[in-house]
């Protein structure tokens, strides 16, 4: 099997890489030093048999443009650039709707027509520029964690302050989460020509409440925080007023708390995962912080 990879060297598309090596692949890694695939569909693409589709710009934060550029127009440079080969795309279950739970969701209901953050909206926008494109895959993993990891557990790492961690909502908001061995294995079941096109959502066998999944997490990482709670009315208002005042001054950096990061942690967020079973043979384990000390 000969696979091209995009974002080869950030979380996602350098586990799939390595993956794709353990098994004899022979794997093309794109990095932006290969082709900026925001800069037009690429010439000189090299024939494989599929490609993963995993750069995105995955900022919550800052101008929209460069986010809508490099995960719409991207996404459509990558197509056009391999035309008729299976394109897996990993997408994000952001794109399900941010104002209201998420239970046990099944691929139909996304995208939709109103988001919180430009990456979602123009996730959803990626999704739907790929629905009529024969031959296509598009994966929803939600929080990928994981060895490697340079966005869920730095953000985790960053929130503690002292010895307590203060979380919106009472921190029994039940989560689907995707570690990253589980999404490189569907990716490349995904990569098979016998595996069914379509939308699946990805993530781990079961469910966990998002206080019992942070104190698990950071007690792998040897770090004995006490998790507080606050209401998630009273974190909406804050969050509301501290983006508002972020953007009027112009503050690079998000606030500590933010809309997005309340409707990810007060809120359930949960996958249905049995069209990913039926179709793709994904068969995933159950979610597990072994080994976060070394991450």
């Amino acid at each position: 099997m000969r696979i091209a990879v995009t974002g080869a060297r950030g979380f996602v598309g350098g586990a799939v890489c390595r993956a794709a090596a353990d098994r004899g692949w022979t794997v093309h890694a794109l990095t932006r030093a290969d082709w900026d695939l925001t800069t037009g569909p690429w010439p000189d693409a090299p024939r494989v048999d599929a490609v993963v589709h995993a750069a995105a710009a995955v900022s919550d934060w800052g101008p929209p443009a460069p986010v809508w550029h490099a995960n719409l127009t991207g996404t459509r440079n990558v197509a056009a650039s391999f035309p008729g080969v299976r394109l897996v795309h990993i997408s994000t279950a952001s794109v399900y709707d941010p104002f209201r739970p998420t239970v046990l969701a099944q691929e139909p209901e996304a995208p939709v027509h109103r988001y919180l953050t430009p990456y979602a909206a123009s996730k959803a926008a990626a999704e739907q520029t790929l629905s009529t494109r024969p031959n296509t895959v598009i994966l929803r993993p939600h929080a990928v964690y994981g060895p490697g990891d340079r966005t869920l557990l730095p953000r985790v790492l960053s929130a503690v302050r002292g010895s307590s961690l203060w979380l919106p909502g009472d921190g029994t908001a039940l989560q689907s989460l995707t570690h990253i061995h589980h999404l490189t294995d569907a990716t490349l079941l995904a990569c098979d020509p016998a595996a069914a096109p379509g939308t699946y959502n990805i993530a781990d066998a079961d469910t966990v409440p998002i206080g019992e999944a942070l104190r698990e997490l950071l007690a792998a990482r040897g770090r004995r925080v006490r998790l507080r709670s606050f209401p998630r009315p009273v974190a909406s208002a804050i969050a509301t007023t501290a983006e508002t005042t972020w953007r009027l001054t112009h503050r690079p950096n998000p606030p500590r708390i933010t809309r997005y990061a309340i409707s990810h942690l007060a809120v359930e967020r949960t996958l249905d995962l049995g069209a990913a079973r039926r179709r793709l043979g994904f068969r995933p384990g159950g979610t597990s912080f072994r080994g976060a000390g070394g991450w």
